[in-house]
């Protein structure tokens, strides 16, 4: 046997969707702590027009990426041998962690 089919004898199929659906749901809590900061951050110095808008907007992208996250697990539950993620869900968790962060600079920098 040479040795990537000695590597490949022992491996578990199962662990690598795993493994992803846990890394999907140590992201999404990180949304949500950020959320949380986010709405901390806000309310500090007290509930300004920007900060309230700028938490609904981080809140609204939070929602939208556990959405797509929650799709994901699903979607790795769903089968065995799971794929790659679709590119519109890839696309789109990335642009809803930067818009995240965006919302978060515009709270500090407000604040």
């Amino acid at each position: 046997m040479s040795g990537a089919a000695a590597r490949g004898a022992g491996r578990d199929p199962g662990l690598q969707p795993e493994r992803t659906r846990l890394a999907w749901r140590r992201t999404t809590l990180s949304g949500t702590v950020v959320v949380a900061l986010a709405l901390r951050a806000a309310s500090a110095g007290g509930l300004s027009a920007a900060g309230v808008v700028a938490c609904a907007v981080c809140c609204a992208w939070w929602l939208g990426f556990l959405w797509i996250a929650h799709r994901r697990i699903r979607g790795l539950a769903a089968v065995s041998a799971p794929g790659a993620p679709a590119t519109s869900y890839a696309v789109g968790a990335v642009i809803c962690t930067v818009a995240m962060a965006v919302c978060g600079a515009v709270l500090v920098g407000a604040g």
